[in-house]
């Protein structure tokens, strides 16, 4: 009769192979023994003639410690090696069967890295003493589709430094669940913390899909940013790559001496715009890989959702290739079958385990049923990023207000959509690189109109159907444009204009959690009304939003326009008072001080198709959010 340990062994085989495996880092990697004395190491290497660990113990010698293939045929080489030490740095020397090729690769599923531009993989345990119970036990509710989610997207190499320095992640903790706090987010963003060895990647060229960079730290301490963090009550949603990865020799590519994660056929195994591999997502080893990746992140590190990069990348085989570039499916088609089951399995897997996480969709396209669960033939993400409001409205702001009358409907036409998917509007860090400028920058017109058109924007956007992830020094309207070197202009945040814009967003985030109709039902057209859709020559637009559980509902009129609008007749559902709650004009907020003196009484009189109506004024360039009280 098999061993127990043989048995979790056999089972460990059948779920690799199946594509299954959640809990890979369990099985490979390098694992120090509990009391002292060696490591055991365990490698994916089905296409290896022989298999070393070299490192620090034995002077990187490829004779000193080899490793044996399972006789399971899952093609892992594994064993103990008794002088390895916590702290020691490791490859695995490779030797392949095709043609003799050797190389030293770094371990797939290290925990730790050598600290860039070293390469090496570096032992470690993952012990921590957590303090985030409370958190954890309430994340459900923090994280419901029906929460209210605002979300500030950081650079962590670039939010803050010190004389020039990357802050570590302990340093980072403080500060940025402090700013957060102050700013009233509920979650922060983290672009990719995996290992990477370009910096100027961001991150999104990963060769440690299981290690945190070690620029900012040990696996310890970014374990402490996390636990930090929500001790202060917010969320940490992680940046993660599943969709493409770097040539580097010592990563993935090529990995044994064939193209073992990675497609062959340059048609379907590389990138031409990024210039790197592509996952071979029909292979069942790969996808466990990866599956186990994304959750290591949330079973270890605590980690609230997940928010998968290029997932347009990864579901059309044709994506970014010309005719004659690509490889179609079995059908003919030029959807990736292969990477859809896998992003299937991925969300499955992450639900199951982890009910109370998320997993977030950058996905850029019309592809339907992106944020639906699998079981109604969807791909199974919780939420989905609303790529097409994002490049409206911006195409919509970057007009001169004289003009937005003729592309009035680049506003309006984000609702006929708005409920087909979990949508989250983005203003993430693609929008401010690579020449596009600062948010700011966007904006026309003089220096106070800039001002007050990114004041009105965002608070289109805030009483806007969807979650809100705006990126880090947009919020106090930082002027040039981001760079990953250096840290943010926070030099400018004390300005006239750049401080209002700060306050402003503060506030915003206050009245959106604290308003049940401005997130209790983000996702369902009854949470929504259009009371003025069609006002294009004066480039107004009135809105209402509803809890759909008694409270009280709010009414959103943008102008869009540099000219006051007083006497404004709007009709409303609802008699009694509507008390503003955010003007975008109001001087606190660096405005002009426009505006209805806290508020207005309906009167019977008719408008816009409703028995009610208030009369209004609306400052230049402005958001208007007022809350219903009934007299």
């Amino acid at each position: 009769m098999p061993s127990n340990e043989q048995r979790q062994s056999g089972q460990d085989a059948y779920l690799f192979r199946e594509g299954t495996h959640s809990r890979l880092y369990d099985l490979l990697g390098c694992h120090p023994d509990e009391k002292g004395g060696g490591a055991r190491f365990a490698v994916w290497a089905p296409n290896a003639e022989a298999v070393s660990v070299v490192g620090d113990w034995n002077y990187w010698s490829g004779d000193a410690d080899l490793l044996r293939p399972d006789p399971d045929g899952t093609g892992i080489w594994s064993g103990h090696v008794p002088n390895a030490a916590i702290g020691q740095t490791y490859k695995y020397r490779i030797r392949s069967r095709h043609g003799g090729y050797t190389v030293d690769k770094a371990d797939p599923v290290a925990f730790a890295a050598e600290l860039p531009p070293a390469t090496a993989s570096r032992i470690c345990e993952l012990s921590y003493q957590w303090g985030d119970a409370g958190w954890m036990a309430d994340r459900g509710r923090r994280n419901a589709l029906d929460a209210p989610m605002s979300v500030y997207e950081v650079h962590l190499g670039s939010w803050r430094r010190e004389d020039g320095h990357f802050l570590g992640y302990r340093e980072i903790a403080h500060r940025l669940a402090a700013y957060a706090l102050e700013m009233g987010f509920t979650h922060v963003e983290l672009m990719p913390v995996t290992e990477h060895p370009f910096y100027g990647s961001w991150g999104y060229q990963t060769t440690g899909y299981f290690a945190p960079t070690a620029r900012f730290g040990s696996p310890q301490d970014f374990m402490y940013l996390v636990d930090h963090l929500h001790q202060q009550g917010i969320g940490v949603l992680l940046d993660w790559v599943p969709s493409h990865f770097p040539t580097d020799e010592h990563g993935l590519a090529y990995f044994d001496g064939t193209h073992l994660y990675e497609h062959a056929d340059p048609r379907q195994g590389f990138h031409p715009e990024w210039n790197s591999s592509i996952f071979n997502y029909g292979r069942p080893e790969v996808r466990s890989f990866l599956v186990s990746s994304g959750l290591f992140w949330l079973d270890l590190y605590h980690i609230d959702g997940l928010r998968v990069d290029a997932v347009a990348s990864m579901l059309y085989l044709d994506y970014a290739r010309g005719h004659g570039g690509w490889v179609p499916n079995r059908h003919g088609g030029r959807e990736n079958l292969e990477a859809i089951d896998f992003l299937q399995t991925l969300n499955r897997a992450v639900y199951r385990e982890h009910p109370d996480t998320l997993t977030v969709a950058e996905e850029s396209t019309a592809w339907p049923r992106v944020s639906r669960p699998t079981d109604m033939d969807g791909l199974g993400f919780g939420e989905k990023w609303n790529m097409g409001w994002m490049h409206d409205t911006l195409a919509y702001m970057k007009e001169e207000p004289v003009h937005r009358k003729y592309h009035h409907h680049k506003l309006t036409f984000s609702l006929v959509y708005a409920f087909h998917e979990n949508f989250v509007l983005p203003f993430s860090h693609d929008e401010v690189v690579h020449g596009k400028g600062s948010l700011l920058g966007k904006m026309p017109g003089d220096n106070w109109q800039q001002f007050a058109n990114l004041r009105a924007l965002y608070g289109f956007m805030w009483a806007h159907p969807g979650k809100k992830l705006l990126f880090m020094g947009g919020e106090f309207g930082q002027r040039r444009e981001w760079t990953h070197d250096g840290e943010l202009e926070w030099w400018v945040s004390g300005l006239e204009g750049h401080a209002g814009l700060q306050r402003l967003v503060s506030q915003l985030n206050r009245v959106y959690r604290a308003s049940p109709a401005l997130h209790r039902l983000d996702f369902s057209s009854a949470g929504f009304e259009w009371l003025a859709a069609d006002e294009a020559d004066l480039s107004i637009f009135a809105f209402l939003r509803k809890a759909g559980d008694g409270s009280p509902p709010l009414l959103a009129v943008s102008n869009m326009t540099p000219v006051p609008r007083t006497n404004y007749m709007l009709g409303v559902p609802l008699g009694g008072r509507w008390c503003e709650v955010i003007n975008t004009d109001a001087t606190e907020f660096g405005g002009s001080g426009w505006g209805n003196f806290g508020g207005v009484e309906a009167a019977p009189v008719g408008s816009h198709g409703r028995r009610q109506s208030v009369c209004l004024t609306l400052p230049p360039l402005s958001t208007l959010i007022l809350e219903h009280r009934p007299s």
